[in-house]
């Protein structure tokens, strides 16, 4: 028998013995009175029976799952410490599941009585005064899809973090929580390159110069005129015959322009070397070239040119070479030479705006001596801003001095600005979210500050930064006050950066980002292909989107009467009508037996094997991601599904999981998830509809936990809506999600307040954002011993 099949069993047990403190009639040993004393009632009715059922495995000798049951029943009454397994064992015994089928049961008068004292102990922990703990969150470094959007709100660039970055490690199901995400030193490198790298991109090393000037030199001209045109000392372009030089130039705008030619000739013969410059096919200039090698001349050529690309040439169009002269002065080769040639403009336009994301950051020029002080005010706002708070007088002197002592070593001021700026990008102030706790006498949790606060909000709903407003809010500790903070809330999840929320959360909710992994069997699937892909990734985002937007109640997000398709979709669910790549909303028909995320493609697929469906997997997924109740790992030593040829001709995957169950160490938990699986058997590894799998009908029914019957996937999301299971699931994932902790005994009254809320509200998903933004967990934390978050 497993150890956690073992603990299970013995937990629920134990739970059904101690609820006999407080009058409860019990069915071995023998009677003690009502207001007995809890220790005699341990001592006569709890030992024995343990003794016989779980000691051997969870004693003081033997702790199996970590578990000793006789240190356990040391208290009267389940404390709220131990909440977690008390409510695991008021749904085993309420579910029947335990103990199990074959071994002996309590009388059900015995099973209710238990099950409403539990209810009623659980029920009575005390939420009406001050939360004692609201616990605290580990200092959290960005994952990279806060790295990526912070840099996009901060500097306004794009940074690919995720193929920059190594994967963020995961914990609770979620890659933002604190006490997963840490920092190594090749991380720590890769974000020095990145810094380096957005930092390039936002701002200029130097400020271009207007008018602009674009040089060729000898390199960048293309000679014409065979082999008596090249390339001469590596440095200029000689022309021994008639030839030219071209170059084209891009030609930013209509207007005046300059350019400039640095030439000269080899003297012969009774005239001067003529250069002809032709600028699209228009002669502009013939000049004398009169200079010498050992004094060159810089020819300049105003010109009118028209936005473009014009072609340049520079020819020589008067050879001459006679070393038999009379005149001994006329003897010589005449050549021409060209160093460079410059074009200058438009001249005529006003200098075009600096890069906004420059702007931004370096709003001015420095005057002379201005430097140390206009470098002090820029760093005031950057650090400040990226850091989330007020950057202090020490820092921003530390960054000042930083960038001066580059400046004075004759780098531009941009340049010094920069390095500054990547110090910044590297801090941990930058890539940790800080909660310091200073010392407080005599107190155990204080409020979280504004800037904390708003720090919190951002990154819960946004995955970035806080915008100016909420900053501003923050800075004069409005944004504390209750009414402020629903405001804001509800003005930020209109705000279209709270896709991210939907981005982010829904897809480790529901484990969609795992379709990008996923690799269905293509000769059993053929079908599927990368638009496929997509197009599931793409409905189950829109889908929730809408629930977001529209502000519907957390239940139609597993019972909904629209969907999202386009028509390669569509045509993989079989529906009409839909034509096009381009996603519209699209009701369904009740005959589709659609609707929700039980039923979309992207969860149907990442929930299968690679060549069938798995009722298993689709079973514990819901337990885990829609209830919350995660079964046991499975033993060590169960047997894989026997997937032989033979086994695949002689029974359905049904009856062959029947079988496999019958392992007495299985068959508890399988009772729970398969027949949820069971339920959506219809849909196939890729989510299409079928009534057969292979040669054998399906059969969808099954029984649920408590004896529920179910019949397919429409039975099975009227049971779940009709639970409260679920929201409170729901409630305690985006909680998780929203403090970067998993949750702890003491988050319980915090989550039953949610759920109350969610209730009186018709379940709509603002009012479950609002309930977690205004509980304790989330504007409080617990005091650390140090100062340390």
């Amino acid at each position: 028998m497993s150890p956690n099949f073992c603990f299970r069993r013995c937990l629920a047990f134990s739970g059904l013995l101690i609820s006999v403190v407080g009058g409860l009639v019990a069915e071995e040993g023998p009677e003690v009175e009502a207001e007995a004393d809890p220790r005699l009632v341990h001592e006569a009715k709890l030992a024995p029976f343990l003794a016989k059922y779980c000691f051997e495995c969870h004693g003081a000798e033997t702790q199996k799952a970590e578990l000793n049951l006789q240190a356990l029943l040391a208290d009267e009454a389940p404390r709220i410490e131990d909440r977690r397994e008390w409510e695991t064992v008021l749904e085993l015994i309420l579910s029947r599941e335990m103990p199990p089928e074959k071994k002996e049961q309590p009388s059900e008068t015995l099973r209710q009585e238990v099950g409403e004292y539990l209810d009623a102990r659980l029920e009575s922990f005390d939420c009406s005064g001050a939360v004692v703990d609201p616990g605290s969150v580990t200092a959290r470094r960005l994952n990279r899809a806060e790295y990526a959007n912070t840099i996009r709100d901060l500097l306004g660039v794009t940074f690919e973090a995720t193929a920059a970055f190594p994967r963020d490690e995961v914990g609770y199901g979620f890659d933002n929580i604190g006490d997963v995400l840490s920092l190594s030193p090749l991380l720590m490198e890769k974000y020095l390159d990145a810094a380096e790298t957005v930092v390039d991109e936002a701002v200029l090393s130097e400020i271009p110069e207007w008018p602009p000037v674009k040089r060729y030199d000898e390199t960048e001209m293309t000679p014409k005129g065979g082999e008596h045109v090249r390339i001469v000392r590596e440095r200029y372009l000689g022309l021994y015959r008639e030839g030219a030089g071209e170059m084209d130039f891009d030609v930013p705008a209509d207007g005046q322009y300059l350019v400039r030619i640095k030439a000269f000739q080899d003297k012969a013969g009774p005239e001067p070397a003529k250069m002809r410059v032709t600028i699209a096919g228009e002669v502009v200039a013939e000049v004398d070239v009169t200079a010498e090698v050992d004094l060159p001349v810089i020819y300049r050529l105003p010109v009118q040119l028209e936005k473009g690309v014009a072609k340049i040439s520079v020819a020589y169009t008067n050879n001459y070479s006679d070393n038999q002269a009379r005149d001994p002065a006329l003897r010589g080769d005449r050549n021409l030479f060209i160093d460079y040639l410059e074009v200058e403009g438009p001249s005529d336009q006003p200098r075009p705006p600096l890069p906004a994301t420059h702007v931004a950051v370096i709003p001015r020029q420095p005057q002379p001596g201005d430097e140390a002080d206009l470098a002090g005010q820029i760093f005031t706002r950057f650090a400040s801003k990226a850091y989330r708070r007020e950057a202090t007088p020490a820092e921003v002197d530390r960054l000042s001095a930083l960038a001066m002592a580059v400046f004075e070593d004759g780098a531009s001021f941009e340049q010094s600005i920069k390095v500054g700026l990547t110090a910044v990008l590297v801090s941990p102030h930058f890539l940790f979210r800080w909660e310091l706790d200073p010392q407080r006498e005599g107190e155990t949790a204080r409020p979280l500050g504004g800037y904390e606060l708003a720090s919190r909000l951002s990154y819960f709903l946004w995955s970035s930064m806080p915008d100016e407003e909420l900053t501003e809010l923050a800075a004069t500790g409005q944004l504390t006050e209750p009414e402020v903070l629903r405001a804001q809330t509800k003005r930020m999840l209109a705000d279209p950066k709270a896709k991210e929320l939907v981005t982010n959360f829904t897809g480790q909710w529901l484990q969609t980002r795992n379709l990008a992994s996923v690799e269905p069997n293509p000769e059993v699937f053929p079908e599927f292909d990368e638009a496929l892909r997509g197009a599931m990734e793409s409905e189950t985002d829109l889908f929730v989107q809408s629930i977001v937007d529209e502000d519907q109640s957390v239940l139609r997000l597993l019972d909904a009467d629209y969907t999202y398709l386009n028509q390669r979709l569509a045509e993989h669910y079989g529906i009409d009508g839909v034509e096009g790549d381009d996603f519209r909303r699209v009701a369904l028909d009740p005959a589709s037996r659609r609707g929700g995320v039980l039923t979309q493609a992207s969860v149907l697929t990442i929930t299968s094997e690679p060549t069938r469906t798995s009722p298993v997997i689709r079973g514990k997924w819901v337990l885990e991601q829609i209830l919350g109740t995660p079964p046991p790992p499975p033993p060590p030593d169960v047997e894989p599904l026997d997937e032989t040829k033979e086994a695949l001709e002689s029974a359905s995957l049904r009856e062959r999981l029947e079988q496999h169950r019958d392992n007495p160490d299985c068959s508890g938990c399988h009772a729970k998830m398969d027949p949820i699986g069971f339920a959506l058997e219809n849909f196939d590894a890729i989510g299409r509809w079928r009534d057969t799998d292979g040669d054998f009908p399906i059969d969808p029914s099954g029984e649920l936990t408590g004896g529920i019957p179910v019949e397919g996937p429409v039975d099975l999301k009227r049971v779940l809506v009709e639970k409260e299971q679920f929201v409170r699931a729901l409630s305690e994932k985006l909680l998780t999600y929203a403090l970067g902790r998993g949750t702890e005994y003491y988050d319980k009254c915090a989550i039953d307040l949610i759920v109350k809320h969610l209730q009186a509200n018709d379940f709509r998903f603002s009012s479950m954002i609002d309930a977690i933004v205004t509980s304790d967990p989330f504007l409080k934390r617990q005091l650390q011993s140090t100062s340390s978050s």
